[in-house]
């Protein structure tokens, strides 16, 4: 075969290397779609090791008191773990297929989201409470468990110790597995939509739901440029009541509610 020789009439235009294709993804959107990517793995994970134990009658067996509660909590958790390691390899598949690229490639620059880190928020209480209202002992007792968590998030999140625990006091009296006639769940009583907004796979995970909580009121505190009569009624009857009523909403429930978490503050604040 005879040699074929290419005439080069402008250098300038033939490729000297081969270019670096951009990705339609940023950093912060892959961020997310390797956690989406691992959430789904653990939810396939949960459903296997649900489906494995059906003949053991669950992994607390059939005898013991709340074992489908504890199973489904446990279920969780074991896939939770698996997933954030090796895992199955499903999310590495899930991910390779939206973007192209390899999971365990995903450098991630961190950032902090949170720009109120470190810097306490500002808290105005613009109402006398009244009343002289203190939590009960057992309830001090057990909420003592939860200080290093409770210092964590209060860190994170810029608002103070005490104000999380008097949420907590007053939303679940410190009883991590609390749920209310409205579905509200864990120690700081978050409704399932809320969890979700927050981050918060699990309501009955001690870290989880006090940070989703500390997040969620931190939030609502911004909102309301510090106002911890707003943020609080907020928290209890949602920004959507606040806003239709222009303030507290007319809520005996929430009235009390205010009234309970400012007088706990008062107590633990000294």
């Amino acid at each position: 075969m005879e040699n074929l020789n290419l005439k080069i009439s402008n250098q300038s235009k033939h490729i000297t290397h081969t270019p670096e294709i951009a990705s339609k993804y940023s950093n912060e959107e892959k961020e997310k779609i390797a956690g989406a990517s691992k959430d789904f793995e653990s939810l396939l994970t949960s459903m296997m090791i649900k489906s494995m134990t059906q003949t053991t009658q669950g992994l607390f067996g059939s005898e013991g008191f709340g074992g489908d509660y504890f199973d489904t909590l446990f279920e969780g958790q074991i896939a939770s773990m698996m997933s954030k390691g090796k895992g199955l390899g499903i999310s590495e598949q899930v991910y390779r297929k939206i973007t192209g690229e390899e999971l365990n490639n995903l450098k991630i620059e961190k950032i902090d989201s949170n720009p109120f880190k470190n810097s306490p928020l500002k808290i105005n209480k613009t109402s006398p409470v009244s009343g002289n209202l203190k939590p009960s002992l057992g309830s001090v007792n057990r909420l003592e468990k939860y200080n290093d968590i409770i210092s964590s998030a209060s860190k994170k999140y810029g608002i103070g110790e005490n104000l999380i625990k008097s949420v907590i006091l007053t939303e679940s009296a410190a009883n991590p597995t609390a749920v209310s006639k409205a579905n509200a769940k864990g120690l700081m009583q978050l409704m399932d939509s809320t969890a979700q907004d927050m981050g918060v796979n699990n309501c009955f995970n001690p870290v989880e739901n006090i940070h989703g909580g500390a997040k969620y009121l931190a939030k609502m505190i911004r909102q309301y440029n510090g106002n911890l009569e707003l943020a609080l009624a907020a928290y209890n009857a949602g920004p959507g009541n606040v806003a239709k009523y222009d303030g507290i909403p007319p809520f005996k429930e929430t009235k009390n509610y205010i009234n309970r978490v400012i007088n706990y503050l008062n107590y633990l604040d000294g």
